[in-house]
């Protein structure tokens, strides 16, 4: 069975940083392609950063370009997001999610998520 599990979301002050991970078990982490999204009340889920199996390809959505940077380890199947810079309208549940492509809108495993509130 695949789990999928983040941490390190919390509350930071604007200009903060935050570290988010993501273990995912039950699966051959470095055979999928992960990625990011975060979903803030009353708005539709959106991916904010994306990483290959390998971790040499990654993405980033243009309002985190610069502030967070994206990584995995593959021997520990963990995945990181360093969020610098913090901004409040970063605040929102941030979601990790593993696809069988880089190029797949589709992600075949979520988790449960874990909150980002940025204070002002």
């Amino acid at each position: 069975q695949v789990q999928v599990v983040e941490s390190g979301g919390g509350l930071v002050q604007a200009g903060g940083s935050l570290r988010l991970s993501c273990t995912a078990s039950g699966l051959t982490f470095a055979d999928y392609t992960m990625a990011w999204f975060r979903q803030a009340p009353g708005k539709e889920r959106k991916e904010v950063s994306r990483i290959s199996d390998s971790g040499r390809a990654k993405t980033y959505d243009d309002s985190v370009k610069g502030r967070f940077t994206i990584s995995r380890d593959n021997v520990k199947n963990i995945l990181y997001l360093q969020m610098d810079n913090l901004r409040p309208e970063d605040s929102a549940m941030y979601y990790c999610a593993a696809a069988r492509s880089v190029y797949s809108s589709d992600m075949l495993y979520w988790g449960q998520g874990t909150q980002v509130t940025v204070s002002s």
